[in-house]
């Protein structure tokens, strides 16, 4: 029933779902998804979690693409790309967080629901800045935190001008590189890209 929701996010926003919208894209009867989730929101909540799931899935296959063991440019590298909208399973990730943002606008109530995995996100690539600057990969003027905070901001951007079409996939991967490469100087070696799953 979750992943019908996600669908249907993907697809028409979020604004609109209904419980009986959701029950009917998954087959099943308006009373069943009202036993498992007594409210709209229990249904929107649970659909987040399983998205933020996907989302580190996809993003655990990258890093892992990246090399072993984990280095942190390798690993920052890998993150941040595997959040840009480059293939369909990122536009579809991508698409469902852009709905979920703009429902937290006309409901506050879904707020505090929406910031722990992006604050956590952010916590751990400023981590592995910390480690970058420890081993002299990234200078001692920069500021980690900061640094974590604006590389999310551009990445976010750069999904929203890919999925309005200003940019591909690809443009939005070279502007990426390209500051990457003024935080940690030029790349040695390939672009990481995920297993084939």
């Amino acid at each position: 029933m979750a992943e019908a929701l996600l669908r249907i996010a993907a697809t028409e926003g979020l604004q609109s779902v209904s419980m009986r919208a959701v029950a009917a894209e998954a087959g099943v009867s308006l009373r069943l998804v009202q036993y498992y989730f007594t409210t709209k929101q229990a249904l929107v909540l649970d659909a987040l979690a399983r998205l933020g799931a996907q989302l580190q899935a996809r993003m655990d296959r990258w890093v892992r693409a990246a090399g072993s063991p984990p280095q942190p440019r390798s690993t920052v590298t890998a993150i941040l790309s595997s959040v840009l909208p480059t293939d369909e399973e990122s536009r579809r990730i991508t698409r469902i967080y852009a709905a979920y943002y703009v429902l937290v606008l006309g409901d506050s109530s879904l707020e505090e629901h929406t910031v722990p995995q992006p604050a956590l996100l952010e916590g751990f690539l400023t981590e592995q800045l910390r480690l970058a600057q420890e081993a002299g990969v990234v200078g001692p003027e920069k500021d980690p935190a900061m640094a974590a905070a604006g590389l999310l901001a551009m990445v976010n951007g750069l999904g929203s001008s890919v999925l309005g079409g200003q940019r591909t996939g690809e443009a939005a991967l070279d502007v990426l590189h390209h500051h990457l490469d003024e935080l940690f100087g030029p790349a040695p070696q390939a672009r990481p890209r995920p297993a084939a799953t």
